[in-house]
C-alpha cells in the first residue's frame, strides 16, 4: 500500500509521510515486526518549531527517519578517510571517547559488538553526537544483529566475514555494509554480493603491497584495511589504494581511555587526520 501526501496523527502532533510503502496482508496492515522508515525532512511536528523527531511509535510500528542515503553515508566514510574501531571493555565512556575523536578530526567510529552493552552504547552515542559523528557497528556476524544495531542508531555495518544476510539486512534499512574478506576470491565475492566497501582483515599479515596486488586486476574494488594501520603505515595504505582506513588500538588506546585523557586522544586522532589530509592535498 502506498502512502502519499497523507498524515499520521498522534495525541500531540501531526507527522507528514510521503512516498513510503507499507506491507499489507489480506488488506490489513501487518504490524508484526514492522518498521516504517520515512524521509527525516518530512517527519516534523506540525504544532511546534521543534526539530524533526528521531523516532516515534504508531501502534505496533516504530517509525525511524531516513536521514542520509546509503551512498551519502559511504561517501562520508571515504571522504573522512578514517574509521576508529572501538573495542572497549565497557560502553560507559564511549560518548566521551567519540567526542574526543571528533574533536581530533575523526568523525566516523565503529563500536564493535564485542563491547559489553554495545547496542546501548550505540544508541547513547548516536543520540548525544547526532550529525557531528557517524556511528557504526562492527563485529557483526548475522543479519539480526545488524538489524538491532541499526535500530539502535548505527549508520553503517562492519563484519569480519562475508555473510549475505548481513548485507541484505543493512541494505534493507538503507545502510552501507562493509563485510570482511582476505583472499582475492573472498574479497571479490563480498563485492559481488553488494558490499559498499570490503574490509581486508586481518590486513597486517600482508601489508599495503597486498592492496596494490589486488587492485591491479580488480580496480573496481573499494578496500579498507583493518589491522596493521598505525601512524607509521597509514600513508602507505593510502598510497596502495585504500578507500579509507580502519584504525583500532593504534588510535583508540585503552590507556588513554582508562586515564580519561580525552585531550590526548584528540591529539592522537588529529595526527591520523593530518596524515589523510596531507596525502589527499
Amino acid at each position: 500500500m502506498l502512502v502519499q501526501h497523507s498524515a499520521i496523527n498522534s495525541p500531540h502532533s501531526t507527522f507528514n509521510i510521503q512516498h513510503s510503502t507499507l506491507n499489507t496482508q489480506h488488506s490489513t496492515l501487518n504490524t508484526q515486526h514492522a518498521n516504517l522508515i520515512v524521509d527525516c525532512r518530512l517527519l516534523k511536528n506540525a504544532n511546534s518549531n521543534s526539530p524533526p523527531l528521531s523516532r516515534f511509535r504508531w501502534g505496533a510500528i516504530t517509525i525511524f527517519p531516513m536521514t542520509d542515503s546509503r551512498h551519502d553515508i559511504t561517501r562520508r566514510l571515504t571522504e573522512g578517510g578514517l574509521v576508529a574501531v572501538i573495542r572497549a571493555d565497557s560502553g560507559e565512556q564511549l560518548v566521551q571517547v567519540c567526542k574526543a575523536l571528533c574533536a581530533g578530526g575523526v568523525a566516523c567510529s565503529e563500536i564493535t559488538m564485542t563491547t559489553p552493552g554495545a547496542l546501548q552504547a550505540i544508541e547513547r552515542v548516536a543520540g548525544e553526537l547526532g550529525k557531528d559523528a557517524l556511528i557504526g557497528v562492527g563485529s557483526v556476524l548475522d543479519g539480526e544483529t545488524a538489524r538491532l544495531a541499526i535500530l539502535a542508531g548505527a549508520q553503517f555495518v562492519v563484519s569480519p566475514i562475508l555473510n549475505p544476510a548481513v548485507i541484505e539486512m543493512a541494505h534493507r534499512y538503507g545502510k552501507p555494509v562493509i563485510p570482511g574478506g582476505l583472499t582475492p576470491t573472498e574479497i571479490l565475492s563480498a563485492w559481488q554480493a553488494g558490499a559498499d566497501l570490503v574490509k581486508v582483515f586481518p590486513a597486517n599479515h600482508f601489508g599495503p603491497t597486498y592492496f596494490k596486488d589486488l587492485l591491479a586486476p580488480m580496480p573496481q574494488l573499494r578496500l579498507t584495511p583493518t589491522g596493521g594501520v598505525t601512524l607509521a603505515t597509514a600513508k602507505s595504505w593510502l598510497e596502495a589504494g585504500a578507500a579509507c582506513l580502519g584504525v583500532g588500538g593504534a588510535l583508540v588506546k585503552k590507556e588513554l581511555i582508562a586515564a580519561k585523557d580525552w585531550r590526548g586522544l584528540s591529539q592522537l586522532a588529529r595526527q591520523f587526520a593530518d596524515i589523510v589530509a596531507e596525502y589527499r592535498r
